[in-house]
């Protein structure tokens, strides 16, 4: 029983590592949080990882049993995660921020820091389409069973793990290259960004027209 479990949760571990890909979160992080303080990038950091823990977990434990009461398909949920993403891409390239004009600067920058947690650093970079589907259909061949459902939770705990441990590492690689090269990667990362939102609304509109 519990060398079962153990593959199972090795089984999981390694799928959920390759979709989600912790290890090219570094750039992207430094890009979107390239305008806050090394302590609000703990923060955000600490904040997209359970809001990617928490998405993933509800997506293994109910995540099918809802998407289908809404009438929502993964195609087109991995749409709308596009059009949102290239959204987000186009801020970042264009230097445009949007904020409330009767917030007071760090009031904004304390809000700006929150959405970036969310999206697009929680979804759809570490609990995106891809991700969630692996959630979802590894949940199934569980079958209800307990003891692999919690495997499978072990793993996206591991996984996320991981993601934090990536986005903390960042800030070293911010101190090394400077302000100036931190400029060109949030420019350069943008661009790299609206061209994977491009892809899942390609992908998404594929699956929805075959």
């Amino acid at each position: 029983m519990a060398a079962a479990i153990v593959s199972d949760f090795i089984g999981a571990f390694v799928t959920l590592f390759v979709v989600v890909e912790p290890l090219g979160l570094a750039p992207v992080f430094l890009a979107a949080t390239a305008r806050h303080s090394g302590a609000a990038r703990v923060g955000i950091a600490t904040r997209a990882c359970v809001y990617a823990f928490l998405i993933l977990t509800g997506a293994a434990l109910g995540g099918a049993a809802l998407l289908r009461v809404m009438g929502i398909t993964l195609p087109a949920f991995r749409v709308a995660g596009g059009l949102l993403l290239f959204s987000i891409a186009s801020e970042m390239v264009l230097g445009v921020r949007i904020g409330r004009e009767s917030q007071t600067a760090h009031q904004a920058l304390v809000e700006n820091g929150r959405h970036i947690a969310a999206f697009p650093l929680a979804i759809p970079l570490m609990a995106g389409p891809g991700a969630i589907t692996a959630a979802l259909l590894i949940s199934g061949e569980a079958h209800g069973d307990p003891a692999r459902l919690a495997a499978l939770i072990g793993a996206i705990l591991a996984v996320i793990a991981l993601c934090w441990i990536v986005c903390r590492l960042a800030f070293a690689v911010q101190r090394l290259i400077g302000a100036s090269a931190s400029i060109v990667m949030e420019k350069l990362i943008g661009v790299l960004l609206a061209s994977l939102a491009v892809q899942f609304v390609m992908d998404g509109a594929r699956s929805l027209f075959s």
